[in-house]
């Protein structure tokens, strides 16, 4: 796809400071002894993190392909179709996640009103 020569680095590099942020984050956030409980969720964090950042490399690389190329067309169009894939198992982590943090405050909350109780 044709695109300003400075574009895909500027892609590039702004997504890979903000995912390694993020990812710096939830790894701080993964070995904090406060957040224990949440492990596991912090952990299919790191895996959706994962896998997008992989689906997004993908998804970059099937637009910047020459497009020239004889069989560009395909080449392009199984590109992203892996990123599509790689997308939804990311999702799936993440809402892995959701259900893993929401089970873990359920049973906090439990466990507190018990010990009131």
């Amino acid at each position: 796809m044709p695109m300003e020569q400075e574009t895909m680095g500027m892609l590039t590099g702004g997504f890979s400071i903000v995912i390694g942020i993020t990812f710096i984050v939830v790894i701080l956030l993964f070995f904090s002894k406060r957040q224990k409980p949440f492990r596991m969720a912090y952990g299919l964090v790191i895996g959706y993190l994962v896998f997008f950042s992989w689906a997004v490399n993908q998804a970059l690389n099937a637009i910047s392909f020459d497009v020239n190329h004889p069989m560009a067309s395909e080449e392009i169009t199984l590109r992203l179709g892996v990123a599509g894939v790689l997308w939804a198992i990311s999702m799936l982590f993440f809402v892995l996640a959701i259900i893993k943090f929401s089970f873990t405050q359920k049973v906090n909350e439990e466990i507190l009103r018990k010990g009131q109780g």
